[in-house]
């Protein structure tokens, strides 16, 4: 059986993923720049990717 969930729970969930992503990104240019700088395009495009795909779930879900 498969269940159907709520959009709105789908949405927080991926806006709780970003935020993660978000809240490394800052870390690393708070914290740590100078040593952990190589980690930002990486992070940067998993951003990116996540907000394609959180847009796309907006859209296809009329929200």
């Amino acid at each position: 059986m498969t269940e159907v969930q709520d959009p709105q729970k789908i949405l927080a969930k991926k806006k709780r993923i970003i935020m993660e992503v978000a809240g490394q990104i800052h870390d690393v240019v708070e914290d740590s720049l100078w040593s952990d700088y190589q980690r930002l395009p990486e992070l940067s495009q998993s951003m990116l990717e996540l907000m394609a795909d959180l847009q796309q779930f907006k859209q296809e879900q009329g929200l």
